[in-house]
């Protein structure tokens, strides 16, 4: 498909074009610096940027580009203000083109490239609780963002399968003589904390578990059935919480801790040999000369333990190794918690120096804040234990009911539970990707399901209301193009340029790994809407003309926010 170029994207062009001519060559290639302005479509700034190093003053510079851009209306403003403004018919033309192109008219800009996005990751016999809630959203998102600028997304669901606490978990269970075979996820959790209470308890209990992590590691067929049993009841859980919350993870993308063990032995030798790993204290380490702790001292990569065991850093080197050299990765996201990048800043840096992530590989850490009680403290239970997710999900979901149920009384029981299931779900993801992910946030269900402020609440019902209008249209209305001979109406352009800056927030968002510009786009859109919605009648619109250029911007706007929240993982469901 050939990508509709955005009205900023040729308003820049033209900007940079009249640089050309006007400034010295070392200039001419700057940035225009084209942002919206209130005081046309677009205004640039590019005058008052050079003015000094061109030697000339800013409102000179600006009247000589004002002189020499062609095919727009321009005027100079202020100190040196450039402003911009779209001809009419460039903005019907617009509506037009997107409406009739695939993908809204957004181009695969990254298609070729091969990511893997390592995201959620929850451990083995421990229910999914409300810390895996952040990795699981924003690297479902991510992972949506990328495959929709066209490239391969390879999801990589890290699971905790594998370590001392297996050995800990099977031997409680064989001493129990529970039988083989399914185990209820619950059941497995209590029974988790009942053996690790017994582990630190128990030193001969101790010993047993040891003892039984070594037949586990070892290959003994009776402790390998228990584990198996394990991972298989987990994955099931974890999969009914994922399609729950309409997450793209599938026990296809499991690739846990125990699918590396193989090499684990070789990535150590290889560590070794090359001097990267050092004996220290009878534990094989790689230190860094800018990495040191609160004393000074070097904080070294544990990759093999003094009494002979792998690590997590192993493992993640392991990792590393095989996605780079099997899966031929470009980019690698790790969507894991701000409170690993120092031992995932060591593990880029070793895989660098062993020659694992040459320079064309990209490695990066996509860290994320906490998330916080409605009063702004670490979120826990009464009892102080950790929220499960699958009750954070229930509370959000009868917020929305209540909410559906009072705006939505025309629904049925089966529809309202539909609904409230998508605005509750909904609620949660958009409440938690449309804050910057490097902060903090606090989960509060009121403020989540509010049909006012920035809610994914809102959204739904901006894209609802849309709908409403193309249904109640006369038959063959929808399908008149607009009217380019028209002037627009304030709302209308208003809409129209917001909806063009569809393909550039997407663009952002893979570019920073940031969900929360596609939200602030999103809300951003929908406001516009609503302005345009309370300014221009498109069913009693006073001309054919007129109410064809409305349905346009009506079903343009339905389609962004659909594929927007879409690609939030959020849905957009109608009737509403």
């Amino acid at each position: 498909m050939v990508p509709v170029v955005a009205t900023r994207q040729q308003v820049e062009a033209a900007v940079s074009a009249a640089m050309a001519r006007v400034l010295p060559s070392e200039l001419a290639a700057a940035d225009p610096l084209v942002r919206r302005s209130d005081r046309a479509d677009y205004q640039s700034t590019v005058a008052l940027a050079v003015a000094a190093r061109s030697g000339r003053p800013a409102l000179d510079l600006a009247h000589d580009l004002a002189g020499v851009i062609e095919g727009l209306p321009v005027t100079v403003s202020g100190p040196g203000f450039v402003n911009l403004t779209m001809p009419d018919a460039t903005i019907w033309d617009q509506i037009r083109l997107r409406r009739g192109a695939d993908r809204l008219g957004v181009g695969p800009s990254l298609a070729g490239e091969r990511v893997v996005v390592d995201y959620s990751a929850p451990n083995i016999a421990k229910e999914m609780h409300v810390g895996h809630l952040r990795s699981t959203v924003i690297g479902d998102a991510l992972a949506r963002v990328l495959g929709f600028l066209g490239a391969e997304v390879i999801r990589q669901n890290h699971l905790g399968d594998w370590g001392t606490q297996f050995g800990m978990l099977i031997q409680y269970l064989g001493e129990r003589s529970e039988p083989a075979g399914h185990r209820e996820m619950s059941a497995l959790e209590d029974t988790y904390r009942a053996a690790r209470a017994r582990f630190e308890s128990d030193a001969e209990f101790a010993d047993r578990a040891r003892s039984r992590v070594v037949a586990l590691q070892s290959g003994d067929p009776a402790t390998l059935a228990v584990w198996r049993d394990l991972v298989d009841e987990s994955v099931r859980a974890f999969q009914a919480v994922y399609d729950r919350m309409g997450v793209l993870l599938t026990p296809s993308d499991v690739a846990g801790e125990s699918t590396y063990n193989r090499f684990l032995a070789d990535v150590v030798d290889e560590l070794a040999t090359a001097g990267i790993a050092v004996d220290s204290h009878g534990a094989l380490c790689v230190f860094f000369d800018d990495i040191t702790g609160s004393d000074g001292e070097p904080v070294p990569l544990i990759v093999r333990k003094s009494d002979g065991g792998f690590g997590y850093a192993a493992t993640d080197l392991a990792t590393i190794r095989y996605r780079a050299r099997e899966l031929k990765a470009d980019r690698m996201l790790y969507v894991v918690d701000a409170r690993q990048a120092m031992h995932f800043r060591m593990v880029f840096e070793t895989a660098r120096r062993a020659g694992w992530l040459p320079a064309t590989v990209i490695a990066v850490q996509v860290p994320f804040g906490t998330v916080l009680g409605a009063d702004g403290r670490p979120f826990r239970t009464r009892a102080g234990d950790t929220v499960r997710l699958r009750d954070l999900l229930d509370e959000a979901v009868d917020g929305a009911r209540a909410v559906v149920a009072e705006k939505s009384a025309h629904l049925d029981s089966e529809a309202l539970e539909r609904v409230a299931h998508a605005v509750g779900i909904g609620a949660v993801k958009y409440a938690d990707l449309s804050a910057s992910r490097t902060k903090d946030y606090r989960f509060d269900v009121d403020r989540m399901v509010s049909l006012n402020g920035d809610t994914g609440v809102y959204l739904q019902y901006a894209h609802a209301r849309a709908r409403s209008i193309l249904l109640k249209l006369p038959e063959g209305a929808a399908a008149v193009p607009p009217d380019p001979g028209l002037a627009p109406h304030p709302a209308e352009r208003a809409l129209a340029l917001a909806l063009d800056e569809f393909g550039d927030t997407i663009g952002a968002v893979a570019a920073t790994l940031e969900p929360h510009r596609l939200c602030g786009y999103l809300f951003g859109l929908a406001r516009s809407f609503s302005d345009f919605f309370e300014s221009c009648p498109v069913l009693r619109a006073e001309s054919d003309g007129r109410r064809a250029n409305r349905v346009a911007l009506c079903d343009l706007t339905a389609r962004t926010l659909a594929t927007g929240l879409d690609l939030l993982g959020i849905e957009a469901p109608y009737p509403l």
